[in-house]
């Protein structure tokens, strides 16, 4: 007579197995998918989902929910096999996957509650991971994260990045379990299943690393157990084979990526069949009832204090906005690239130590932190130069088809930067923030517009980027005035003006100064400062160029390519305006700030030049 252990253990296997089946009808109706992949992880995924997590299958956001990232998101059917087999997810709807209108995509989004972040792009689970383990510690519960990734994905150096993060902060609430099944997508792996390979880079990184033979249910379940033993992070090394369970998959190159057809379906599910049981039955430890978060906005922030004519630099207001807002706003967390001090977020920081972490120079993991602690109710502001959040994009990319309420602050921007050179320049971070979904892209020119956009971040959704100045500049707007989203500040303007210029940030004073002298030359220009890139205030750009014959200059410190320029073109296109960019338009190099500037035409003699040959 079995023991109750044994009925569980083979309980589980079947269970391992009608996941596989859906797997397979899921892919072979969508014509394309992963199979082999959903095969290779079924019994941890079994083993996980139906004999060690606690969550509620009812509610997938409940609070206090055990959590899981499918970083090897291709896999994405296996997750909804899961969903379905505990309930959730009505069967009829998995051989829906990948159509149109269905929300079991090829790669899982938030759209499901029961995803918390997008994957797919791989290597980024492990950051959003940490972001959640470190919201569990902030709220004081008792929830765990668990990250399944492939072999293959763990080449990428942002994995690297966050686990040298989660070994730092000791995050024995994380757990990492890599699918070794040894087959990449062309070709065998790095290092196949050299297990040891794995464990020694984990180790080194400071975690607590288990192996397991990933097909033996008995020995998932008793590595499982062992789950924050100790105050490190925990990797667990499964050797499996891809397209476990079907022979004629089994271990086999070729497969990855590639459906099975009709024939080959039925033969597979044949194989299966005789073994898979349902997990529809199977009781699902109860996640702890603890204090919920509370997550929710103040009813305002306190007032800012500056004098017109005081120089202060946006990046420094950036720092007192963070600290102002955040002291009443529990819901901020703030996170730098080893340059608080230059983003003055470590003002912040030092107030408020226990919302505040570093995550070192390693930007891509420090926005995909972000991504995890936004969706678990936390606001996220994360810091560094511009320049460096280019190589952390593809982050940036995925938390918005996460629709995650990330806050991005890049500090010393354009040629304004000066003498550090092109390489510390941002020049592409327009273009590159205005590309992604739902994004909103702010560049206040002075202290009172950086704080009162750094609010309007905290009160919009999804992915925010301000762009941050490193020279002082003057104070130019009262304490009381409004920068709403998607508004515009019309500074000049007088009857008879002959061009509009359009700037943001350092060029706005440029444009002011150019405005002064042309008058003094009896020329009129509107002047707008353009704070909102994304939304652009159309509107009001668009009234004030018909008033000077639809010309209209812009002027900004950034590459021509997809900035200022191109916003207010790409609005206005169809309207019959005529759009003049004034911008950085070459290789940039070291100088003084008012060097470079001219250099570019970017000054204010450059724009008065540019209103003359007009």
């Amino acid at each position: 007579m079995r023991s109750m252990i044994e009925t569980d253990i083979e309980l589980l296997k079947g269970i391992a197995n009608q996941l596989r089946i859906h797997s397979i009808n899921a892919t072979t109706a969508a014509g394309s998918g992963h199979p082999t992949s959903c095969c290779s992880a079924a019994d941890v995924t079994a083993a996980l989902f139906f004999g060690h997590m606690k969550y509620d299958p009812k509610n997938p956001r409940y609070y206090n929910n055990d959590r899981f990232i499918l970083s090897k998101g291709h896999a994405a059917p296996l997750l909804y096999a899961v969903w379905v087999e505990n309930g959730f997810i009505p069967v009829s709807e998995v051989v829906k996957l990948r159509q149109f209108g269905s929300d079991l995509e090829g790669h899982p989004t938030p759209r499901l509650p029961f995803v918390d972040v997008a994957t797919g792009s791989l290597g980024q689970g492990l950051g959003a991971g940490v972001g959640m383990a470190l919201a569990a510690r902030l709220d004081k519960l008792d929830y765990n994260t668990y990250v399944l990734m492939g072999d293959g994905e763990i080449a990428e150096g942002a994995v690297w990045e966050a686990a040298s993060l989660a070994g730092y902060f000791k995050l024995n609430n994380l757990i990492a379990i890599v699918d070794v099944n040894r087959l990449g997508q062309s070709q065998e792996t790095a290092f196949g299943h050299q297990i040891g390979v794995y464990r020694k880079r984990f180790e080194a990184f400071g975690w607590r690393v288990e192996d397991v033979d990933g097909h033996d249910i008995e020995e998932i379940l008793e590595v499982l157990s062992g789950v924050g033993l100790n105050d490190q992070p925990l990797a667990i090394l499964a050797k499996t084979y891809k397209g476990a369970g079907v022979s004629f998959l089994q271990d086999k190159e070729g497969w990855h990526g590639k459906p099975l057809n009709k024939e080959e379906a039925a033969k597979a599910i044949a194989e299966l069949q005789p073994n898979a049981k349902s997990g529809i039955s199977v009781s699902i430890p109860k996640p702890t009832v603890l204090p919920e978060p509370q997550d929710s906005a103040p009813a305002s922030y306190p007032p800012i204090d500056y004098k017109v004519g005081d120089s202060v630099a946006t990046r420094e207001a950036y720092g007192n906005a963070l600290l102002r807002i955040g002291e009443v706003d529990n819901r901020i967390v703030a996170l730098d690239g080893d340059t608080k001090n230059s983003t003055f977020s470590e003002k912040f920081f030092k107030k408020a130590p226990d919302r505040s972490f570093e995550c070192f120079i390693a930007e891509q993991n420090m926005v995909g932190v972000s991504a995890g602690l936004s969706a678990r109710g936390k606001l996220p502001f994360a810091s560094t130069f511009a320049c460096f959040f280019t190589r952390a994009y593809d982050h940036i990319r995925v938390a918005g088809i996460s629709q995650g309420n990330v806050k991005l602050t890049g500090s010393h921007v354009g040629v304004s930067i000066g003498e550090d050179g092109p390489s510390q320049m941002g020049l592409e971070d327009l273009a590159m923030m205005r590309a992604v979904v739902g994004s909103t892209v702010l560049y206040p020119a002075d202290a009172v517009s950086a704080e009162k956009l750094v609010e309007q971040m905290a009160l919009t959704k999804g992915v925010c980027y301000l762009r941050t100045s490193r020279p002082k500049t003057a104070v130019i707007y009262n304490n009381d005035e409004a920068f709403p989203v998607g508004g515009a500040k019309v500074l000049r303007q007088n009857a008879g003006d002959k061009v509009t210029v359009i700037a943001a940030g350092v060029t706005l004073y440029e444009a002011l100064k150019a405005a002064d002298t042309l008058k003094g030359e009896g020329i009129g220009i509107t002047v707008i400062d353009a704070y909102s890139i994304k939304p652009l205030a159309k509107k009001e750009i668009l009234a004030a160029a018909q008033k000077t014959s639809n010309t209209v200059i812009t002027v900004e410190d950034h590459y021509t390519e997809g900035g200022l320029g191109d916003a207010v073109a790409g609005e206005l296109s169809g309207d019959g305006v005529k759009v003049h960019k004034l911008a950085v338009s070459g290789l940039a190099r070291s100088g003084k700030p008012a060097e470079l500037l001219a250099h570019f035409g970017i000054d204010a003699a450059g724009i008065v030049n540019r209103v003359k040959a007009l």
